[in-house]
């Protein structure tokens, strides 16, 4: 299986994890394992930085060397809250990349697209790599890659929601418009989403809830890990046609007559 690229930066695993929600800190670092991921995505508005009161900050668990970090905008409701929250990031992270959430309302949490927009072309003239969560729209997707997004996350679902991929066809045709990887962001459930997602071509996928919400993370990681594997060589193989009748995979001609 091929690696996946961002920005000329190449990750071995083509699955991005989220790092809330997990029964606690050590079930995450566990599950982060078994997934097999090199990339982990964490909300910079609700980070403790610094351990206190006897809690265990998550980056002083977190092993750098291993993973890749890519923090995110996650409850930030306009641009200009965004854009502050990618700057905190930069600052308090030390890296220039930012996941850029700009959420319409807290009940959808689908994103604010004028939002989105503004606040991703700042971004990118301040010299951040932006990875945005969008809605499954291939116009706002390709708007998003034209103005110098290093790739675009569209939701396979609301946030949360495991309701897998509900419109795969407009996943299909961003993946065939966009140059940029496109990575399916939200709405994963269980392997099988994840496996179909793949399928489809894209590029990877992100996923939190799917992981941490499940009775036992640390197997549905490995799972997601597996599930990705397979729905990505089985992309890159290539799958034969569908047919609406049978075909004999053994030959008819040169039998012995009977």
């Amino acid at each position: 299986m091929s690696n996946l690229t961002i920005a000329g930066k190449e990750f071995k695993s083509r699955l991005i994890v989220g790092t809330s929600r997990y029964p606690d800190p050590h079930t995450m670092i566990e599950a982060l394992e078994s997934s097999g991921t090199d990339f982990i995505t964490v909300s910079i508005r609700r980070l403790n930085l610094k351990a206190g009161s006897g809690e265990e900050s998550i980056m002083n668990m977190i092993d750098r060397n291993k993973y890749s970090i890519l923090p995110n905008t996650a409850g930030c409701f306009t641009a200009k809250e965004a854009v502050l929250t990618a700057e905190l990031a930069r600052e308090a992270l030390e890296t220039n990349w930012i996941k850029l959430e700009v959420i319409g309302d807290d009940e959808t949490l689908f994103p604010d697209v004028t939002e989105l927009l503004k606040a991703a072309e700042e971004l990118i003239k301040n010299n951040f790599i932006v990875l945005p969560y969008c809605n499954d729209d291939p116009i706002t997707c390709r708007k998003l890659a034209d103005m110098g997004c290093a790739a675009v996350m569209p939701l396979g679902a609301p946030i949360g929601s495991g309701m897998g991929l509900r419109n795969p066809y407009n996943i299909q045709i961003i993946r065939d418009i966009i140059e940029i990887p496109v990575i399916v962001d939200a709405g994963v459930g269980t392997a099988s989403d994840a496996a179909l997602a793949m399928e489809l071509g894209v590029d990877g996928i992100l996923m939190n809830s799917a992981i941490a919400g499940a009775e036992h993370p640390v197997k549905m990681a490995h799972a997601m890990k597996l599930a990705i594997e397979a729905g990505r060589l089985a992309f890159e193989s290539g799958r034969i046609p569908k047919k609406l009748y049978a075909n004999a995979s053994s030959p008819v001609e040169g039998m012995i007559n009977s």
